[in-house]
């Protein structure tokens, strides 16, 4: 999906990739096996692979490097503002109307946003400006240091936002034995938190940038401060007052700070005009995470009987991300 980002109109190309994502979740409530379940999911994947390699090209193509930071940041800040409002949202859906009807609310009402989409975005963005985009040959010709460096500190990122995603909410009804509207109203704050500090953290580091004479080390700058705020996750595990457990991970969940930069550091690095398949790639190797980490946390707490095994081995990852950001991502290459 990244590699066509960088070759076809993405205000159709995002709009289509949108419509399969919104309308494979509004069939999902229709699913009558677990088979049909997973084949609407894959459908979903498939459609929802647009958006971040779609979402740092639009980027790209519209702001200049000093100000991508904050672009990125807002761009990818959406995802989590709607876990912090679907939490609540989606656990009433199901608590009253049942789990089909959740997914047809949130999939079917979802294409409304084609309608401003269509109507803001230009059909020409970046069209008289943007080089023509390297051939998958070339593309992959140029995989370096750069490239392996941001993947290698995305997997780390990912590993630890992967915990929170799939893990939160459980540790909180079943190790803190809260209600699930309990949890879900409680999960809204490390997942506003997160949300809200992604395009803080950009705009930081874009302001950064004049200071230190340097796109690049002003955005490992925020995203080592980022990164270590993660350490508040491993005090929340040792709290034994819920609220606090609770703004701890709030605390925790700064480590938002650092997402607009990490999308903004690839677009400065990335050969021109391989934006979206870099990023593509990038998001792919952050997936990994998505599979990993709930596996691993789940066999921790399976072993052990406590979810605190799995914070540390978060944060751990997570730290381990940092110098690859520093020692490999250098500068720009340029296409042959």
């Amino acid at each position: 999906m990244g590699w066509a980002a960088d070759r076809y109109n993405l205000r159709w190309l995002y709009a289509g990739a949108f419509a399969l994502w919104s309308l494979a979740c509004g069939f999902t409530g229709f699913a009558a096996s677990l088979g049909v379940l997973l084949f609407m999911r894959v459908l979903l994947g498939i459609g929802e692979s647009i958006y971040v390699p779609g979402g740092v090209k639009i980027v790209s193509l519209i702001f200049s490097a000093g100000n991508r930071g904050l672009a990125s940041g807002l761009m990818n800040s959406g995802t989590r503002a709607g876990l912090a409002l679907g939490a609540p949202l989606i656990a009433w859906l199901v608590g009253s109307f049942g789990w089909h009807h959740a997914f047809f609310a949130v999939g079917f009402g979802s294409m409304l946003w084609l309608l401003p989409w269509l109507w803001i975005y230009p059909n020409n963005a970046g069209s008289a400006t943007a080089p023509r985009a390297p051939s998958l040959a070339q593309t992959l010709a140029l995989l370096d240091r750069n490239l392996l460096g941001l993947c290698l500190g995305h997997i780390a990122f990912s590993y630890y936002w992967y915990l929170l995603v799939t893990w939160l909410p459980d540790y909180l009804v079943e190790a803190r034995h809260m209600t699930l509207q309990r949890a879900a109203g409680y999960a809204v704050i490390p997942y506003l938190v997160f949300g809200a500090s992604e395009p803080i953290g950009g705009w930081i580091a874009d302001r950064l940038v004049s200071l230190v004479q340097s796109e690049n080390r002003a955005r490992k700058l925020v995203i080592t401060a980022a990164f270590s705020t993660s350490v508040m996750l491993l005090v929340a595990g040792r709290m034994t007052d819920d609220t606090t457990a609770v703004l701890m991970i709030g605390a925790a969940s700064l480590v938002g700070l650092a997402t607009g930069n990490l999308y903004a550091l690839l677009a400065s690095v990335a050969p021109e005009g391989a934006v979206g398949t870099w990023m593509g790639i990038l998001n792919c190797a952050g997936n990994l995470s998505g599979i990993v980490a709930p596996i691993v946390t789940g066999m921790l707490i399976a072993r052990t009987g406590s979810y605190y095994p799995g914070f540390r081995v978060a944060v751990v990852v997570l730290l381990l991300g940092l110098p690859a950001y520093w020692w490999m991502v250098t500068e720009k290459r340029r296409i042959p």
